[in-house]
């Protein structure tokens, strides 16, 4: 019988940070500094949890959805993604994790992770960060999604996907993954207080990431028990530049462009903050005060 591998959840508020932003496509020094830039904003907004987007650092490599993959610009665009990945451990994961520690924050960030010494292995992964800047876990996508496979390899980090916090386990899976039921499986083993759901900027031309988002983790939030901070990419003008290289693609983006995804759910399935709501003025973060013990409550009521 699985144990869980967290504290029991205390009667606490919280305040969770979703990110809707963007990063400095390809420039992994950029992007980790608007990183660092939006920890430090959540943590003077007396955050507790901030997750971010997808391969936020050095961004979503898109080009798969709307290019020929064995032709330029694809082979060139994914040469600057290998340049621009990170390592882990490296420079990047001890600035974030320094930009945690003064915040006082938790964070889990979305990065393409370079494996060293190599001419071309990547990885679609998540970084979970303490509040005292250690790098406690990391996940790597388990199986990455249509034509991200000509991108990253299979994960190799095994079933878990969470970190132990003073508030509790902290679970977060990589877009599609939030549908998985073996992954919503693994999660659950751990009685997770928040889950941080990662997405990109966009789809294919005829998806939509805040529909998917919701759709999943709605259902996420009830059956695990436990409040979901969807975190969602917001295209910027790099990318465009990047691969909006006829008039179909760069119309495409620049449409996604102008939407905002970023929501938090709590475990009924009810949107507690929105990014695209009524007054939304392009924040970056999208905050909620949840209260800990409505976890409680709801289990309760629906599950054990």
């Amino acid at each position: 019988m699985a144990t869980p591998t967290s504290p029991q959840t205390k009667n606490r508020l919280l305040k969770l940070a979703a990110v809707q932003a963007s990063p400095v496509f390809l420039s992994k020094k950029s992007s980790t500094e608007k990183v660092r830039s939006l920890i430090l904003d959540a943590g003077k907004n007396k955050a507790d949890i901030i997750g971010f987007p997808e391969t936020f650092i050095p961004g979503y490599p898109g080009w798969v959805e709307l290019l020929p993959l064995a032709t330029e610009p694809a082979t060139s665009l994914f040469t600057r993604l290998f340049a621009e990945a990170v390592e882990v451990p490296g420079p990047e994961t001890e600035a974030i994790g320094a930009a945690c520690a003064e915040a006082g924050i938790c964070a889990v960030v979305g990065i393409n992770e370079k494996r060293g010494g190599t001419t071309g292995t990547l990885w679609n992964t998540q970084l979970f960060f303490g509040r005292d800047g250690e790098l406690l876990h990391k996940h790597q996508k388990f199986v990455p999604t249509k034509g991200e496979r000509v991108i990253h390899a299979p994960g190799t980090t095994g079933s878990k996907c969470s970190m132990v916090t003073d508030f509790g386990c902290v679970s977060s899976l990589i877009c599609g993954e939030n549908g998985n039921p073996l992954a919503q499986y693994c999660v659950g083993l751990e009685y997770p207080v928040v889950h941080v759901a990662s997405w990109p900027s966009h789809f294919a031309p005829g998806g939509s990431v805040r529909d998917a988002s919701l759709l999943y983790t709605k259902a996420l939030a009830s059956s695990l028990g436990c409040f979901v901070i969807n975190s969602v990419a917001v295209v910027d003008e790099g990318a465009i530049l990047a691969y909006g290289v006829n008039e179909e693609a760069r119309g495409f983006l620049e449409k996604e462009r102008e939407k905002r995804g970023a929501t938090i759910v709590g475990p009924w399935g009810v949107v507690l903050a929105d990014g695209a709501g009524e007054g939304n003025n392009g924040e970056e973060i999208v905050y909620a005060e949840v209260d800990g013990e409505e976890l409680v409550r709801f289990k309760y009521v629906l599950v054990s």
